[in-house]
């Protein structure tokens, strides 16, 4: 066993893009559990755009020179807490370390399915999958041969949509990603019927060459001038789901969405923004939907791993930048080769 664990630690507030000298490894005693509690050796990490947002100074952010808050997946290596054994595999969000003591209660002890990696339970099984499939079921309350379009498509939120919306029915699936690569894995891979990427010009321009006759349903992942394009193209009845607003995270001062506020009454259109942490309830009702679909080879899943924790703040930074297709996490090593 090791005898010494790492977190990661914010040691101070970005202006625009974070780097890497904004983070700090730091090694300490591995932990001992309390009573009531174990101790976790984490298998795998995840990286999301929240974490952005939870940088800056803002209530309920992350604190400097302390361990950063993040999803992980890890194995009970130790134990103290009655129901919870050595070898148990669970969920906590006590993320950016190699090791967490954790209670009962800060856990979720993870199922397991035939033909389902551990992976899937932070990308399409976990809270990228449920945000996906709650934007799609409960906000837009999506009907079978709506049309949609999808901004920041290629991202761990953009595959899940693409790939729920089509197996709940959606006609015509359009997106936005961030190069000719992406959108082309996109409509190859993904299942999407036409991506733009949103540097070749103006967003109500590119999307209204994919999308002649117009959308039924918005989800957002991006605001800026994709937002007020998309609120341009929207049918009667339209809906536009709010998920993130990647165009600033990393700049603050960027001018907000211009766009025909009257289309909003005239076209009888619904905006509604949510936190995924509010519909936690409906995780079984996901593994519900989505497992069948993993199992029969319907639904894949689309996940960029990084090996190695050490790797953990290249992996978030090269997120912000772009680099990944699907949701990106980070893995151990000892799982990269097969270790058990």
């Amino acid at each position: 066993m090791k005898k010494t664990a790492l977190t990661v630690h914010q040691t101070a507030r970005p202006h625009g893009f974070p780097a890497a000298g904004h983070f700090a490894f730091v090694e300490s005693p591995l932990p001992e559990p309390a009573v009531g509690s174990a101790l976790v050796e984490n298998l795998y990490w995840s990286v999301d755009p929240y974490h952005r947002e939870m940088m800056d100074a803002v209530p309920g952010g992350f604190a400097l020179d302390a361990p950063l808050e993040g999803r992980a997946i890890g194995r009970v290596i130790a134990s103290r807490a009655p129901g919870l054994a050595e070898g148990d595999i669970v969920f906590h969000r006590q993320g950016w370390r190699t090791h967490a003591v954790v209670t009962p209660e800060e856990i979720r002890r993870l199922p397991r399915f035939d033909g389902v990696p551990l992976s899937a339970y932070l990308s399409v099984l976990g809270g990228t999958g449920l945000t996906a499939y709650v934007g799609l079921t409960r906000i837009a309350r999506l009907q079978e041969g709506e049309d949609l379009f999808v901004s920041a498509a290629a991202g761990g939120v953009g595959t899940a949509t693409g790939r729920f919306a089509r197996l709940l029915g959606a006609r015509r699936l359009v997106g936005s990603a961030g190069s000719a690569a992406k959108a082309g894995h996109l409509t190859r891979e993904v299942g999407y019927d036409a991506v733009f990427d949103y540097h070749d010009g103006p967003a109500a321009d590119l999307l209204g060459k994919v999308a002649l006759d117009g959308i039924d349903v918005f989800v957002d992942n991006v605001g800026g001038e994709q937002l007020a394009a998309a609120v341009g193209a929207l049918r009667e009845f339209g809906r536009i789901v709010r998920v993130g607003t990647i165009s600033q995270y990393n700049s603050r001062d960027a001018p907000p969405p211009r766009f025909d506020y009257a289309d909003i009454v005239e076209k009888s259109l619904r905006m509604e923004g949510f936190l995924v942490s509010n519909y936690r309830d409906l995780q079984e009702e996901l593994y519900a939907f989505a497992v069948p679909h993993l199992q029969s080879g319907r639904l894949a899943l689309d996940e960029t791993v990084v090996d190695g924790f050490e790797h953990i703040v290249d992996a978030f930074l090269g997120m912000l930048r772009g680099r990944n297709t699907g949701k990106i996490i980070v893995r151990d090593h000892a799982q990269a080769q097969g270790v058990h």
